[in-house]
């Protein structure tokens, strides 16, 4: 790949199908970045003591891949030597230890593509419409999280 041809690109998909770690972490690979951060939230199999079965996903696609790139601009004008951003979120029902959401982030040095990562993360979680379910033995508990803006803004 030329210098040229290595534009800025993010890549934001929602799909119901296992994430592939290998396939987020090569799209943001540059040939200018000595850095590719990751992050990875998978399934655990518990939740405050009770046993969790699976994880299941819902979203507004549309908005949600909105407001998913809107995270991106931010993290463009917050650190502005990012090359390519890449949020893989899976919709649907999620064993216990598959990826729920993938994040990469390249750049020049580790710094900014892992505070970029982490910003990707946590703002996702504030102010993403995907919802969570979790399915334990008997029953289920939709989840909100901790971070979400308009959860908080009820209290």
């Amino acid at each position: 790949m030329e210098e040229s041809e290595d534009v800025p690109k993010d890549f934001v998909k929602l799909k119901s199908e296992k994430l592939s770690v290998d396939e987020v972490s090569e799209l943001v690979v540059s040939p200018s970045c000595g850095a590719v951060s990751l992050f990875i939230g998978t399934t655990r199999n518990n939740f405050k003591g009770r046993k969790v079965i699976h994880l299941e996903y819902e979203a507004y696609s549309s908005m949600a891949e909105t407001e998913i790139k809107k995270i991106c601009r931010d993290v463009r004008q917050k650190w502005p030597s990012v090359k390519h951003i890449a949020v893989h979120h899976r919709l649907g029902v999620v064993p216990i230890t598959e990826a729920s959401v993938i994040i990469a982030v390249s750049s020049p040095h580790r710094g900014e593509s892992l505070e970029a990562v982490t910003y990707c993360i946590n703002t996702l979680k504030a102010s993403v419409p995907i919802w969570k379910k979790e399915i334990y033995e008997d029953e289920y508990s939709w989840k909100e999280n901790k971070e979400c803006f308009w959860a908080n803004s009820e209290k």
